[in-house]
C-alpha cells in the first residue's frame, strides 16, 4: 500500500517552555525547505506534530530529506480513511496483513483527538483489535513488545492508520540557539563537528584557510563541496576563504621549529574571531578529538584557545576515531573528506611538533614577530566570503 501522508513528531526539547511557539515554526520552515521540490504535498501544524498529506509525491522521497531536519523526533507513513468503525478495521486489518515479515503478535494504540467520536480510546483498542483478532488465526496481543503497534488517529474529517516509526534526527531546530563560525578544514572531523553543532540549534557559517598555490584550487573546491553537503541541512552556507599563505610562509622564514603549529593555529583562531565578529557568530566550532594529533593535547588546546576570548565549541573532544567516521558516512560526508586533496596545516607541518606547548614561550615567541597583528588585519581583509547551497551556484558576498 502507498501512503497518502505522514505524521511528524517534534522533538520533546522543542515542545519544552516558552520558546515552543519559535521551535515550531522553525521546524515547519524548516520542513518546507527540503521538501520544496514536492510542489504537491498540504502541511498542517498541530500541537507537537506537523501533517502531511502528499498527494501522489513519492513517500520515500519526502522521507528521505525529512532526515535532515532537526529538531524531528520521528515520523510515520500514514493511510486515511473515513472516520467510522467499519473502514478502520478494515484499513488496519490491511495494514497489518501487508507486513513484509508475518507478525506473531500485534496491540492496537488509539488517539481520539476527535471527541464527539462515539467511541472512546479504550473502546476503539479493543473493537479494532477484536477484529483483527477474529480475522488473523494464531494472531497473539502483546501490549508490552508487539511485533506491530497498529495506531489509529481519530480526528474530525478522517481517520489516520499506521504502524511504522522512523527515528528523526532529534535535537533543536536549526538555529534556535544561536550562530557560530565553523573552522573547515578537507578532513574527516570538522565536517562532523558542524553537522553535530548544527543538531543542537546553531545556524552555522564556515571558515577554511587555504594556502594556494601551495595547496591546490581543488582543496579548495573539496571543501566547497563539503559545505553543499552540510547545506543540504542548513540551507545556502557562507563560506569563509581565508588566504593564508603569506602568513605561512612568513612565520616558517622567522621560526621554523616544533612550536610552529601552535602559532599557526592561534594565528587562524585570531583570523576566525573577526570573521566570527563581523557575520554575528557568538562562538568558534572546531573539529578537535582529544589526543588524535599533537595539537589536539589538553596542553596545545590550552595555548591555542587562549588566543581568543569568545567561547571555542569542540563537539568531537572525547569521541573515538571510528565513531566520527560513523557519522560521516551517515551525513554523507565521508566520501568527500577521503579524496586525496592536502590542507594547509599539512604542508607546513614541522618535523617533530610540540605536544606540550608552554604558553609564556608560544606567547614570546609571537612577540618576536612584530609583523604578525598587521599580517592578520592585511588577511582578514582579503578573506572572501561564498554563499554555498545545495545543488546552487556558489554565490559571492562583501563583508567588509
Amino acid at each position: 500500500m502507498l501512503p497518502d501522508g505522514i505524521v511528524i513528531r517534534l522533538g520533546e526539547l522543542t515542545l519544552k517552555g516558552r520558546n515552543r511557539h519559535r521551535f515550531e515554526h522553525k521546524i515547519v520552515k524548516d520542513i518546507r525547505r527540503v521538501t520544496r521540490a514536492f510542489s504537491k504535498i498540504v502541511m498542517e501544524q498541530q500541537f507537537g506534530r506537523v501533517y502531511v498529506t502528499l498527494n501522489g509525491e513519492p513517500y520515500e522521497g519526502v522521507a528521505q530529506e525529512l532526515k535532515k531536519v532537526f529538531g524531528l523526533s520521528s515520523f510515520s507513513p500514514v493511510y486515511y480513511t473515513e472516520s467510522e468503525l467499519d473502514t478502520i478495521r478494515s484499513k488496519a486489518l490491511s495494514l497489518l496483513t501487508s507486513e513484509s515479515v508475518k507478525p506473531g503478535t500485534f496491540k492496537v494504540t488509539v488517539r481520539r483527538a476527535d471527541k464527539n467520536f462515539p467511541y472512546d480510546s479504550q473502546e476503539m483498542n479493543r473493537l479494532v483489535g477484536g477484529y483483527i483478532l477474529q480475522a488473523v488465526p494464531g494472531l497473539k496481543v502483546d501490549v508490552h513488545r508487539p511485533d506491530v503497534d497498529i495506531r489509529v488517529e481519530l480526528r474530525e474529517d478522517r481517520a489516520f492508520v499506521y504502524s511504522k516509526m522512523v527515528e528523526g534526527t532529534g535535537g533543536f531546530p536549526l538555529g534556535t540557539n544561536g550562530k557560530a563560525l565553523l573552522m573547515l578544514s578537507g578532513g574527516i572531523d570538522s565536517p562532523v563537528a558542524g553537522w553535530l553543532a548544527m543538531k543542537q540549534g546553531l545556524e552555522l557559517e564556515a571558515i577554511h584557510f587555504h594556502s594556494y598555490p601551495y595547496t591546490s584550487e581543488r582543496s579548495q573546491e573539496k571543501v566547497k563541496d563539503l559545505v553543499r553537503k552540510l547545506a543540504e541541512y542548513a540551507g545556502p552556507v557562507t563560506l569563509h576563504m581565508v588566504p593564508f599563505t603569506e602568513i605561512q610562509t612568513r612565520l616558517v622564514q622567522d621560526y621554523n621549529d616544533n612550536l610552529l603549529i601552535t602559532i599557526m593555529r592561534r594565528t587562524m583562531f585570531r583570523i576566525a574571531e573577526q570573521i566570527a565578529g563581523s557575520c554575528g557568530a557568538m562562538a568558534i566550532v572546531t573539529g578537535e578529538s582529544l589526543g588524535q594529533v599533537a595539537s589536539q593535547t589538553l596542553p596545545s588546546l590550552h595555548a591555542i584557545g587562549q588566543s581568543v576570548s569568545i567561547p571555542v565549541l569542540q563537539p568531537l573532544i572525547f569521541t573515538d576515531k571510528q565513531d566520527i567516521i560513523t557519522i560521516a558516512e551517515q551525513i554523507g560526508t565521508y566520501p568527500i573528506s577521503i579524496l586525496p586533496h592536502e590542507d594547509c596545516c599539512t604542508v607546513f607541518l614541522p618535523p617533530s611538533p610540540s605536544t606540550n606547548p608552554n604558553l609564556k614561550v608560544v606567547q614570546a615567541i609571537e612577540r618576536s614577530l612584530p609583523w604578525l597583528p598587521e599580517l592578520i588585519e592585511q588577511t582578514v581583509q582579503q578573506t572572501e566570503a561564498i554563499q554555498v547551497g545545495p545543488g546552487e551556484p556558489d554565490r559571492f558576498e562583501n563583508l567588509f
